[in-house]
């Protein structure tokens, strides 16, 4: 089986789909691929953890819609989109529980501003706070631009191109707009947090 295309492999697999034969055939193809979908997986989340689960979700997924494969374009090309999808899938859940995202932001915005020892304190004391201010200020894209940055310290060029961003400054634009959504609505809150002060 070597010696077949991908695409050959596809065709005879959907030949006798209910077989031994064709299921052989479909093994063969995924076996082929695994590796490189795991590395696919792992490029994209940078979690080497979950690189090989996201790839049996990817082949798991290839088989469920394994007849919208036409052909037209090469089965990488197919199998990757659905890597990619599943993988944009999983960051998007990440984002949405922002804990890690919002633990590296408290960092920088810490040490942007090292000289207010109290805001420092204050800013740590607040992690819960600032969870559900990225939960509740950020759009998905916002989020997610926010947690492949900072979590996963990824480029922002790489973020753009990954996410097919349009607008013309790309994912920087979705990070200032995210830590001005995120300032704002953390000034507002700490106005109306009453002040506890020793005695």
């Amino acid at each position: 089986m070597d010696t077949l295309s991908d695409e050959e492999l596809v065709q005879r697999f959907r030949a006798e789909p209910a077989t031994s034969q064709g299921l052989s055939y479909l093994n063969s193809l995924f076996e082929r691929h695994h590796a490189r979908v795991a590395s696919w997986c792992h490029g994209i989340t940078g979690d080497t953890s979950s690189a090989a689960d996201l790839a049996q979700e990817v082949f798991l997924k290839a088989y469920q819609h394994l007849d919208s494969f036409r052909g037209s374009a090469k089965f990488t090309t197919w199998l990757y989109s659905i890597a990619r999808n599943q993988c944009l899938d999983e960051l998007r859940s990440r984002a949405k529980r922002p804990a890690e995202t919002t633990e590296v932001f408290l960092e920088q915005m810490v040490d942007s501003r090292s000289e207010d020892v109290s805001l420092a304190v204050e800013l740590r004391e607040s992690q819960q706070m600032l969870r559900e201010l990225m939960r509740e200020s950020l759009d998905e894209t916002e989020a997610v631009v926010m947690t492949l940055h900072y979590v996963e310290e990824m480029p922002l060029d790489s973020i753009t191109r990954l996410l097919r961003l349009t607008n013309p400054s790309g994912a920087k634009a979705y990070i200032v707009s995210a830590k001005r959504k995120l300032n704002r609505d953390y000034a507002k809150w700490r106005d109306r947090k009453p002040l506890t002060r020793e005695a």
